[in-house]
């Protein structure tokens, strides 16, 4: 039988991972940023707001969207992206829960 190392650790350490690994590029929170500041994107937009080709950003937002942190509506030709306020107000508590417990000198 197959054995997993993540089996030692809690869903939440789990899915604390798989958010920091999303957030883990410059890109990413560029991205996220510029999704904050809009109702929503269309991902043209984010090639002339960032200086990056469009297929990186499509990368980028695949691995955004993977970790839950951002949705995408399908529009004729086009996707539309926007935050997943409910993914990333859970992602902030999570944040905040594992810093809280890390007592610095």
């Amino acid at each position: 039988m197959a054995y997993s190392k993540s089996d030692h650790f809690t869903e939440e350490e789990i899915r604390l991972a798989e958010i920091a690994k999303a957030l883990s590029h410059p890109a990413r929170i560029a991205i996220l940023k510029f999704l904050a500041s809009q109702n929503a994107c269309i991902c043209n937009d984010l090639v002339e707001e960032l200086p990056l080709s469009q297929s990186t950003i499509s990368q980028h937002l695949k691995a955004l969207k993977k970790a839950g942190l951002i949705a995408g509506e399908i529009d004729g030709p086009r996707t539309c992206y926007c935050l997943n306020m409910d993914a990333c107000t859970a992602a902030l508590e999570k944040i905040d829960r594992l810093f809280s417990k890390i007592n610095c000198c």
